[in-house]
């Protein structure tokens, strides 16, 4: 796919599920049926507007990491939410997905490779997710679930 056919100028060409997808414009910006941030900003104020307000929640993103004393990250990256929502287990043991897999987040991963762990960031305009989870994206543990 042609990444003229997004709003956000991502590489669609790379993404997985490409075959499956008409494009965010096809679509009206829910290239999955769900939400996507990055359309809904760009469609409503432009895409400078939608570049500052990457820029701001990654600033607050990187200060809840530094809080935690992990690595800060560059840039937050378009993601599908089927690739990002992983089933967490909450102290009374059920199993829960907090996210949606047909909306497309922000989000960005540090890895540990060398300590076998990566750690993950998720957000939207509601809220910032960070979790841990092993390189194999196996074991997952909610770290932090701010809401915005």
């Amino acid at each position: 796919m042609d990444n003229t056919l997004t709003y956000c100028g991502a590489d669609c060409g790379s993404c997985p599920s490409r075959e499956e997808c008409s494009g965010c414009v096809a679509s009206c910006g829910s290239p999955f049926g769900g939400r996507c941030v990055a359309a809904e900003y760009i469609r409503r104020s432009g895409i400078s507007a939608y570049e500052q307000f990457r820029q701001m929640l990654t600033d607050e993103v990187n200060d809840l990491l530094s809080a935690l004393e992990l690595d800060r990250v560059e840039r937050l990256y378009e993601l599908a939410g089927r690739y990002v929502n992983l089933e967490y287990t909450m102290p009374g043991g059920q199993q829960v997905k907090l996210l949606n897999d047909s909306n497309i987040y922000l989000g960005a991963q540090i890895s540990f490779a060398n300590l076998g762990i990566c750690y993950g960031v998720v957000a939207d305009a509601g809220f910032i997710l960070i979790c841990s989870y092993s390189v194999d994206g196996s074991e997952p543990e909610l770290v932090l679930y701010k809401r915005r």
